[in-house]
């Protein structure tokens, strides 16, 4: 009997956004990277996030640790972008004095 070798299929993709997800989930490459630097086994990770195969787990972290490097890129690139979103959302919006702005709004409705 033969073996015949595949390369396994590493199973991410780019949504519109630019961020990479494992293939048919939500989950984000981020998630499982910093999981796993949390020291969560493939099995726990599954179990927290239902929609993931077990596999998909693995063949996700076999391809992060031969490309730390530029999965560290792309971390760092994505986090650059989280800071600049919140910084433009934190300049459009003074969260100072919110709840009584709310308050006086939700008092005003009142009959």
């Amino acid at each position: 009997m033969s073996l015949t070798l595949v390369p396994p299929r590493v199973p991410l993709q780019v949504d519109p956004d630019g961020v990479v997800r494992v293939a048919e989930t939500r989950v984000t490459l981020d998630t499982i990277v910093l999981s796993f630097g949390e020291g969560a086994s493939p099995e726990e990770m599954a179990q927290q996030y239902p929609s993931l195969r077990l596999s998909d787990i693995y063949a996700v972290l076999g391809y992060y640790l031969q490309h730390q490097e530029e999965v560290h890129d792309y971390l760092k690139e994505r986090q650059r972008q989280h800071d600049e979103t919140r910084q433009i959302n934190e300049s459009r919006f003074d969260p100072q004095g919110l709840r009584e702005r709310l308050l006086t709004r939700k008092n005003r409705q009142r009959p």
